[in-house]
């Protein structure tokens, strides 16, 4: 089992930054990867970054955050962060970390992941 705890998020105003942060524990030798997803009031959860666990950390991100945020891990405290900047007001949502124990080419998929952070809050005012 791997547990994930979120934190960092909160209110900032558009054009602001935040840093969300995954701290993992249990059975992280297991892990592979890492992710960020996001879901918005009446909207599909939607995959946002992501990163390889392992020898390589290649990374992928949603298009619409590509340049404005930055998924890096740190293996030593076995926590993945997420740094948002230009923030906008559709950035606004419940961001969940996940974690993958097998190997993906991307992780873009939700189907990629299995253990889930609880969510932690971002919202962002115009």
């Amino acid at each position: 089992q791997v547990q994930l705890v979120e934190s960092g998020g909160g209110l900032v105003q558009a054009g602001g930054s935040l840093r969300l942060s995954c701290a993992a524990s249990g059975r992280t030798s297991s892990l592979y990867g890492m992710g960020w997803f996001r879901q918005a009031p009446g909207t599909d959860r939607e995959f946002v970054a992501a990163v390889g666990w392992r020898s390589t950390s290649t990374t992928s991100y949603l298009r619409s955050v590509k340049g404005r945020f930055t998924i890096s891990r740190d293996n030593a405290k076995n926590t993945v962060y997420l740094q948002m900047g230009s923030l906008k007001p559709e950035d606004t949502a419940l961001y969940y970390c996940a974690a993958s124990t097998y190997y993906s080419r991307t992780y873009a998929s939700e189907r990629d992941y299995d253990y889930w952070g609880q969510g932690t809050q971002v919202t962002v005012s115009s």
